[in-house]
């Protein structure tokens, strides 16, 4: 046998061995990561949580499989919790990042659009450079980013800021208040503004609040009302996965789902069926139903690519439950007590989904709604899958989602060179370790903010009545019991840590 042909040989098993090593194009790289950002989405509203109403089989199989954190936070509100995903600052730090004004792409027509974007970067605030947004450390690592749904920090961006936090592509709502219409005359596409044909509601199509009869004629009125922007949402979302399989990427798939007002293209008839549900509860149950069968899309999508083993999935809410089902007798807003009538203050009398007519539950029985610093309206669902990487598993640590940041330098060995407020889990998730008891987590919100400990110690600082309050989750998950005179010791040590971090809401009554 030759020399030649041995050598030959030898670099043709080397190269069968590759083959079976990699066993597919992405094996031997960085995984692929799918942030799956969904809208005022309460923990309850999943089967896997209690949800009676209706199932969210594909979510709730991420939960079965994968690491799930019982004692997750996000924001209070959408702007400011994924300004801080984004930033990985918590959202007292208000000089990280300026929160625009929405309705300024709603404004006369499209042609005050760049008007509109320049009074906007007027007024930018970006990090420096060497404080990284997430996208940008992604980039470093030489990941594609593309963020799909609703774009940006803020109530409204612009295309040169979504530049500036380092997304490669992106396609969606530069506006959350035209977000919550679903069916835009014009989104943005990269740089481009792409008018969407047979959509020409100025309004985007957004529904009419509370219930109604006038209410249900006007969100069944499909005139001006082609295309579903959560169609439009899911179809990019797998063109680009299809088109970057080769790749390390990053996307980031913030759908608007199942955020209000209530609007969806076709009843879900599981949803249809149920008896015990009026007319604008079926279509809000099926906003839900259809963002998991998005979910579902996602991953058959990734299966069918060979991508699961090499792709991270994470689902979470920006923040807590927010009620887009308003309709006298059922569920009344401003949200008062069903038999007392007396209105929630969220202080001696919170708000509780039993009390208040919330057939759903979407708080999963904790006090409060979206906006409040009560655990209903800044605890979120989050779950991290990765097939044959993560355990399935419940974690009860302390975290928060701008913990995510920091994980992610930590996964992809990218050093952050300024400290940032969220710190990396990546040992909880991939070893299980467990965090410090003093670890803390800061939340703000138009009550005033919180600290958070992962002892299960909560001060709560009460804008209404200018007042502190302290609460042992571990035997008081649903905050009924104000324990501050009881530990004042622990109330001051708390108190400390809250004023240094906060003190502008604290003082000048900052209320967002």
């Amino acid at each position: 046998m030759s020399k030649k042909y041995i050598i030959y040989s030898l670099l043709t098993l080397c190269a069968l061995f590759s083959i079976i090593q990699t066993g597919n194009a992405n094996s031997g790289r960085n995984p692929n990561i799918i942030y799956i950002c969904v809208s005022d989405f309460g923990k309850g509203l999943l089967s896997a949580y209690g949800q009676r109403h209706f199932t969210t089989p594909n979510i709730d199989a991420l939960i079965d499989n994968g690491t799930s954190f019982s004692n997750a936070y996000g924001g209070s509100i959408t702007a400011y919790a994924r300004a801080s995903l984004l930033t990985g600052y918590h959202d007292c730090n208000k000089n990280k990042w300026r929160i625009t004004n929405g309705g300024v792409y709603a404004k006369g027509d499209t042609s005050h659009i760049y008007q509109n974007e320049n009074m906007i970067d007027d007024h930018k605030v970006f990090l420096p450079e060497n404080d990284p947004y997430l996208p940008r450390i992604f980039q470093k690592a030489g990941y594609v980013t593309a963020q799909i749904g609703m774009l940006g920090i803020g109530n409204a961006s612009t295309r040169k800021q979504m530049e500036q936090y380092g997304w490669d592509y992106y396609y969606g709502y530069l506006d959350l208040v035209r977000s919550q219409g679903y069916y835009p005359p014009f989104i943005f596409e990269n740089g481009q503004m792409i008018m969407i044909e047979g959509n020409t509601r100025a309004d985007c199509g957004r529904s009419l609040v509370p219930e109604t009869e006038i209410a249900y004629k006007e969100r069944w009125d499909m005139e001006g009302k082609k295309t579903y922007s959560p169609d439009l949402f899911i179809n990019k979302t797998i063109e680009f996965i299809r088109e970057f399989k080769e790749k390390p990427f990053f996307l980031m798939f913030s759908t608007t789902l199942p955020h209000g007002p209530a609007s969806v293209p076709a009843v879900h008839p599981e949803a249809a069926n149920n008896d015990a549900l009026t007319q604008i509860e079926k279509e809000y149950a099926s906003m839900v139903k259809l963002l998991d069968n998005q979910v579902g899309q996602i991953m058959t999508e990734l299966k069918s690519l060979k991508l699961e083993e090499n792709t991270l999935i994470v689902f979470a809410s920006d923040n807590g439950h927010d009620i887009y089902y308003i309709q006298e007798g059922r569920m009344e807003r401003p949200y008062r007590n069903t038999k007392t009538r007396e209105l929630f203050d969220n202080s001696y009398n919170k708000y509780y989904s039993d009390k208040s007519g919330d057939i759903f539950n979407g708080n999963a029985g904790m006090a409060g709604l979206k906006y409040s610093n009560l655990e209903g309206g800044i605890r979120i669902p989050l779950v991290f899958y990765w097939k044959g990487k993560i355990k399935k598993r419940v974690c009860e640590e302390i975290v928060s989602g701008y913990d995510f940041l920091p994980t992610i330098a930590d996964l992809l060995g990218e050093k952050l060179k300024t400290g940032k407020d969220g710190i990396s889990i990546l040992p909880v998730l991939m070893k299980g370790k467990k965090l410090s008891k003093d670890r803390y987590i800061i939340v703000g919100s138009e009550e005033g903010p919180v600290i958070v400990t992962n002892e299960g110690w909560k001060l709560r600082y009460y804008n209404g009545k200018k007042t502190y309050e302290l609460y042992n989750l571990g035997k008081d998950p649903k905050e009924k019991y104000d324990v501050i005179l009881r530990f004042p010791e622990k109330a001051e040590y708390l108190k400390k840590i809250l004023l240094k971090e906060c003190k502008d809401d604290i003082q000048n009554g900052v209320i967002y």
